[in-house]
């Protein structure tokens, strides 16, 4: 597949994120004009300012109730491209990243993640990001954080975004896996290693593993979500779905 015009519609779900999103927009900007076709950053309601950020930095800002999921299907509506790219907005892109999405969208129509990487130092945090990339390798199970790259039928046909405050990247993964192999990008996706630092990565991964274990019994994504930010505050970094 030739692309012949900007084809790839990015949607970045924010909530307070003043701090972090305007390091990923410059990210965004360096892309090539005739790449990136909408811009949209969907955001939960904050209050420091960071939907001026975004319109500054040349993205739509549509607004929408907060939860990741509600979030991104919001943006996603907004959008027409048939690519998609979501990304956390505290996430920071590689310096090839243009060229690497561009390559995988010339390729047959599929899911695509980039590998995950904390922004921390810590052999524990190191470890852990392997164990991502072999539970990514071997189960076909990248998550939100990784960022997700796909053609928009694929996500029609996967039954859209989950409108969920909570899983709702565990739970488009699992409908996507029916539908597609997902591929890795092969290269790094950095995120923000607040939550590891502040928990420790054994106890992260112990309290995402127990709001995944709940989740599957049935437990209401409303409840888990209050359960999850109210701790951490609505910004946190690792979802719940980020840990293996």
């Amino acid at each position: 597949m030739v692309l012949s015009r900007a084809e790839l519609a990015v949607v970045i779900p924010a909530l307070d994120e003043a701090g972090r999103l305007p390091l990923l927009l410059a990210d965004l900007a360096q892309a090539p004009g005739d790449l990136i076709a909408e811009l949209v950053v969907a955001d939960g309601g904050s209050s420091d300012g960071t939907p001026q950020l975004a319109r500054l930095a040349g993205a739509e800002v549509v607004h929408s109730l907060a939860g990741r999921g509600v979030q991104l299907a919001r943006g996603i509506s907004a959008t027409n491209a048939p690519w998609l790219l979501l990304l956390h907005a505290d996430a920071r892109l590689c310096r090839d990243w243009s060229a690497v999405v561009r390559r995988a969208m010339k390729q047959p129509p599929a899911a695509w993640a980039f590998e995950l990487a904390i922004e921390a130092p810590g052999i524990n945090l190191r470890l852990l990001e392997l164990a991502v990339r072999l539970r990514c390798r071997w189960r076909q199970l990248p998550y939100g954080d990784q960022g997700l790259l796909l053609p928009r039928p694929l996500l029609e046909r996967a039954g859209g975004m989950p409108k969920l405050p909570l899983m709702e990247d565990l739970l488009l993964i699992q409908r996507l896996q029916k539908l597609s192999r997902i591929r890795s990008l092969q290269r790094p996706l950095q995120v923000n290693g607040r939550r590891w630092q502040r928990h420790g990565v054994l106890g992260t991964a112990w309290r995402n593993a127990a709001l995944r274990r709940a989740w599957r019994r049935g437990a209401a994504t409303e409840v888990l979500a209050r359960q999850y930010y109210g701790r951490d505050g609505a910004n946190g970094a690792a979802s719940p779905e980020s840990t293996p």
